[in-house]
């Protein structure tokens, strides 16, 4: 990982436009079912993050960029979701991983609407919870008037602590390039942690009914 990261800020350094490209298809590609549980988006966002203070990337780009792909990427998942209503939820991919899927439902159907919210600050579940929304037949403006403003928070809270831990390890060393596959591991171990708690709770809840 601490080698594609290397390479990825290299080429995000020398590539201006096209690493605001990479951001939006890291946050994309992490609202698709299945595959947004093993891309790495939050792990690219926070680490390209950490070129804003010294100006290879621009702050309103990178939490635009981020946004804009998350909100396609949530939003496409629902409509599908809301089209091909439940039989999605058994269809390929998903149909690989009926466990995940249960636990969305479950997820889901225990916290209703907030799922949507909840659901975009935890990355496997992440994937999931919008076309299961969908499928469940969740009223779209509901769906939006949820997922919007999670993301609007989203996007600030993966991008801003890269941002600040740039800025204080320049200041403090002066080899940040050095230590960004730290701060992305550390964020990585976070957003592991998010999971294994989320994982935690929906087993309780499943086991209490």
């Amino acid at each position: 990982m601490d080698a594609f990261l290397d390479s990825l800020i290299a080429f995000a350094s020398a590539h201006r436009g096209a690493a605001y490209l990479v951001l939006f298809m890291a946050a994309l590609l992490e609202a698709v079912p299945v595959l947004g549980s093993l891309v790495p988006g939050s792990t690219i966002i926070l680490a390209l993050s950490a070129l804003i203070p010294g100006g290879e990337l621009d702050l309103v780009g990178v939490l635009a960029s981020a946004a804009a792909g998350a909100a396609l990427g949530d939003g496409a998942a629902y409509l599908i979701g809301h089209r091909e209503q439940r039989q999605i939820l058994s269809a390929w991919p998903m149909s690989r991983h009926p466990e995940l899927v249960a636990r969305a439902e479950a997820f889901f159907q225990r916290f209703g609407g907030w799922a949507v919210f909840f659901a975009r600050f935890v990355p496997p579940i992440r994937a999931f919870v919008p076309v299961t929304a969908g499928a469940l037949q969740m009223p779209p403006p509901r769906f939006f008037a949820i997922n919007i403003p999670a993301i609007l928070l989203w996007a600030p809270a993966h991008v801003l602590p890269g941002v600040l831990a740039a800025t204080a390890l320049e200041q403090s060393h002066g080899r940040l390039h050095h230590w960004l596959p730290v701060v992305a591991g550390v964020a990585a171990l976070l957003l592991a942690a998010g999971w294994l708690i989320w994982r935690r709770r929906v087993t309780a809840s499943g086991k209490s009914r």
